[in-house]
């Protein structure tokens, strides 16, 4: 389900900001997820978050930097794909400073645990967990798959969206808050995890067009059969110590689009 939600949130976040690198973390969205974790696992005993855990802080982080991503990517009221694109990055970086000095304060012990979750692993995931987080990257994903019209008339520009009748300002609203719910429901369980969101769809591009009816289920496929064959990679690579996600999937995925920026005309 995590890889599902992740790769599924990177192929609609490409097409909203008409950007082939967009993903969860270059909106923000991750860093918001790692900010909230992080406050818990070090400041857990405060007042201020006592009784929150931190996957509830993860979601919450992820919401507030998509909301700050929403309000900031406006320009008259529209939002415009480049502002949401230097919101993103932006919002991100102020998150991962507020990280960084929060990292400061935390005792060896919980820098290893807020490590090995900045960095991503399902191993410390609940099954109870798993109800909410299926029926949120199911349901999500076929409410976006409901928007494949009119996604792909996004990929002709807003203009030719415009005059086939896509109200423009109001889809992106409504897929930016699909993609920062999916992004943070699955963040808060799996901590943050890169090049999923960048990787998959456009291998799904790659092979069977950008075609977003077929594209949103097929990327939601080959995303949840990926992160489950990096999964086991990381727990037996190092047997009996775990690999953080994160490092597998950058070492995978970083190799990737250099040849694909190598063989891709279309990102000229």
């Amino acid at each position: 389900m995590v890889g599902a939600g992740l790769a599924v949130s990177g192929a609609v976040l490409q097409t909203v900001v008409s950007n082939p690198l967009a993903d969860p973390i270059v909106l923000g969205f991750s860093y918001g997820a790692t900010l909230g974790a992080v406050l818990v696992i070090t400041l857990g005993g405060g007042a201020a978050l006592a009784g929150l855990g931190v996957s509830a802080a993860a979601f919450l982080g992820a919401v507030a930097a998509g909301a700050l991503v929403f309000v900031l990517g406006q320009r008259r009221g529209r939002l415009a794909p480049t502002r949401l694109v230097l919101a993103g990055v932006a919002v991100g970086y102020v998150f991962l400073s507020a990280t960084s000095y929060v990292q400061l304060q935390a005792t060896p012990t919980e820098l290893r645990t807020v490590m090995f979750w900045m960095l991503g692993s399902v191993s410390g995931a609940q099954w109870d967990q798993l109800p909410t987080v299926t029926v949120v990257v199911l349901v999500t994903t076929a409410l976006l798959g409901l928007f494949g019209r009119r996604l792909n008339a996004l990929l002709a520009g807003d203009e030719s969206a415009t005059a086939l009748g896509v109200d423009v300002n109001r889809l992106r609203a409504v897929l930016l808050v699909l993609a920062a719910l999916l992004t943070g429901t699955v963040i808060a369980v799996a901590g943050s995890i890169g090049f999923v969101g960048l990787m998959i769809p456009h291998l799904v591009r790659l092979t069977t067009g950008a075609d977003h009816r077929r594209l949103l289920p097929l990327t939601a496929l080959l995303g949840a059969v990926y992160l489950v064959l990096v999964d086991l990679l990381s727990r037996t690579l190092n047997r009996p110590d775990e690999i953080p996600l994160g490092i597998l999937t950058a070492l995978l995925g970083a190799p990737f689009f250099l040849w694909l920026l190598r063989h891709n005309k279309g990102l000229d």
